[in-house]
């Protein structure tokens, strides 16, 4: 991967916070497979940064850092009192009608880091909504109260809405063949997916500033799940 200009990520900041809009495919903390990580960019950039949540290295969007020892506490409160809202969007296989739709399952990670549902697993609670449908897809607003591990994918799974190119939990890739009526592949090729990854997007964080105030931070789709969506309305 090329070096990332953290700069370039920046969605706000002010002296304590700063949000970013993480780029997919790079890890929140160190990962021995990967030259870098959302925490070593912040540390290259403020010494003090703390990330006050995680996203999968695959998922985008709104991440909050801390730029003091102060901020880190004031957000951890937040994250602990369930205070903040975070609002993802993800493309789903099928079509489905979700209005503020509950999916109130316990979660249980094995040690492969794989998660099912289960009465022994931790209280875990997402609402759904639909924003739009498609031909074969819908694109679904997801809004996790609790901040289990994989929770939104195992969820939406659960309800029969895998996510798309989430094969780990039933997901399946989508591509222009399926869309397009008269598609035609260059002899030799093989068709690659729409979407290289889950296509999850950590697309809006609600949450307090230091003086109490309350603030929405939005983060725009990166390329790939925009290209996504946007092929997903022009054929259906």
């Amino acid at each position: 991967m090329k070096k990332t200009d953290f700069n370039s990520l920046i969605l706000f900041e002010n002296d304590d916070l700063i949000v970013i809009n993480k780029p997919p495919y790079m890890p929140t903390l160190e990962d021995r497979h990967e030259a870098q990580n959302i925490l070593q960019l912040a540390k290259q950039y403020v010494a003090d940064a703390q990330v006050c949540h995680r996203l999968d290295k695959e998922t985008s969007g709104c991440l909050v850092i801390a730029k003091n020892p102060d901020a880190y506490r004031h957000m951890a409160m937040q994250f602990e009192d369930r205070s903040v809202e975070k609002i993802y969007h993800a493309v789903v296989d099928g079509i489905h009608d979700f209005k503020q739709t509950i999916a109130d399952r316990n979660l249980y990670a094995n040690n492969k880091g794989i998660v099912k549902v289960s009465i022994d697993g931790k209280p875990a609670l997402t609402y759904f909504d639909t924003l739009k449908t498609y031909t074969r897809h819908t694109l679904v607003s997801c809004n996790p109260i609790t901040g289990r591990m994989h929770q939104i994918r195992v969820h939406l799974s659960f309800l029969g809405a895998p996510i798309c190119g989430d094969v780990l939990y039933g997901g399946k890739p989508a591509y222009l063949s399926q869309l397009k009526r008269k598609f035609n592949l260059k002899k030799g090729t093989e068709e690659e997916p729409l979407m290289q990854r889950v296509a999850l997007h950590a697309q809006a964080i609600t949450f307090r500033l230091m003086d109490e105030s309350k603030i929405t931070i939005e983060a725009p789709y990166p390329k790939d799940f925009a290209v996504l969506v946007k092929q997903l309305e022009r054929f259906s």
